[in-house]
């Protein structure tokens, strides 16, 4: 007789990774064979991880139709099998995923998107944190600034594409659609997602911007990341960019010398 845990991951490579591991053999017959009863609850299974990831990504979901998502959706979960408890969590390797799919090879933007979104359901359910104090900052003296390194809000995610993901992403709310048009040749787009005031918000960056940001989230200090910044764009405003990204709470805090 298997015990409890063999039952349960049994069970688990069963449903999920639709195994063939003679499960459905050890389900007593009732109504309907345990096979066909292993069935009918794998695809329930599926059926509410395919709702759960098109609730992650409504635009990719626009964009390709509810079937062509569908598919897609099962092929992978079957690749990706569940691992956690949380519904959240279902997504997690999904624009990965798009961007090895032969199906959707006709679509380099669509891996973006979903990069855009995940950054989005994650600036979503991320925690939230106190706003950095100008003055703390402008107490600071000015030959320490280059070796200030700050830490960006918990909510803040970098998403950086060759697409214009912003305008893709915006034409396809239901509330915001625009005229409809992307132009695919506009561009690459830098985006910032971020939840400030409870409210997730997506700002189009210039390119030294973003690299500013980019290198300060991985821990650089302030004067590395402006020789980085002003490399990508040398007429950057720095100045006008920091009191920007202090006021938008991007920039919650702040040390001198190694963090």
């Amino acid at each position: 007789m298997p015990g409890l845990r063999d039952l349960q991951q049994g069970f688990a490579a069963a449903v999920l990774e639709d195994a063939d591991t003679g499960f459905g053999a050890q389900l007593h017959d009732g109504r309907f064979p345990g096979q066909r009863r292993l069935q009918v609850y794998r695809n329930n299974v599926f059926a509410s991880l395919t709702g759960a990831l098109s609730a992650v990504y409504p635009v990719v979901t626009r964009l390709v139709g509810t079937g062509f998502f569908g598919y897609a959706a099962d092929s992978y979960l079957r690749q990706h099998p569940a691992r956690s408890g949380d519904l959240h969590d279902v997504g997690l390797a999904y624009a990965d995923f798009l961007q090895c799919f032969p199906a959707a090879a006709t679509l380099p933007y669509l891996t973006d998107v979903a990069r855009l979104e995940w950054a989005w359901h994650q600036a979503f359910h991320s925690a939230d944190h106190v706003p950095l104090d100008p003055l703390t900052l402008a107490a600071v003296a000015a030959e320490h600034h280059p070796d200030l390194r700050f830490s960006l809000h918990p909510t803040a995610r970098l998403v950086a594409s060759d697409y214009p993901i912003l305008r893709i992403w915006q034409v396809n709310q239901t509330d915001d659609a625009g005229d409809g048009q992307v132009d695919l040749a506009a561009g690459s787009e830098q985006v910032l997602v971020l939840r400030p005031h409870m409210t997730v918000e997506i700002l189009s960056l210039s390119r030294g911007e973003y690299t500013l940001l980019q290198c300060l989230a991985t821990g650089a200090s302030l004067g590395t990341a402006c020789d980085a910044a002003f490399n990508q764009e040398p007429a950057l405003d720095l100045t006008g960019v920091l009191q920007k990204h202090v006021r938008y709470a991007t920039l919650v805090a702040f040390q001198v010398g190694k963090m």
